[in-house]
C-alpha cells in the first residue's frame, strides 16, 4: 500500500513539473508576443510621424499654390 502511495504521490508530482513546463512554455510565448507588439508599436509610431511631416509639407505647398492663384 505504501508503494502504491508513494506511485501516487510521484505521479502527481510529474503532473505538477509538467504543468510548470507549460506554464513556462505559454509564459516565454507570451512575452515573445509582446515583444513583437511593441516592435510594432514603435513602427506604426515613426509611420505616423512620417505621415504628419507630408501633411506639413502638403499644407506649405497648398499654402503656395493659393498664393500663386491670388496673384495671378
Amino acid at each position: 500500500m505504501k508503494r502504491l502511495d508513494k506511485l501516487t504521490h510521484e505521479e502527481a508530482w510529474m503532473g505538477v513539473a509538467q504543468n510548470l513546463k507549460a506554464t513556462h512554455m505559454v509564459g516565454e510565448s507570451v512575452r515573445r508576443v509582446v515583444n513583437e507588439v511593441v516592435a510594432i508599436d514603435n513602427r506604426v509610431a515613426g509611420v505616423d510621424d512620417r505621415v504628419a511631416n507630408v501633411d506639413g509639407r502638403v499644407r506649405v505647398v497648398d499654402d503656395r499654390v493659393a498664393e500663386v492663384v491670388r496673384g495671378a
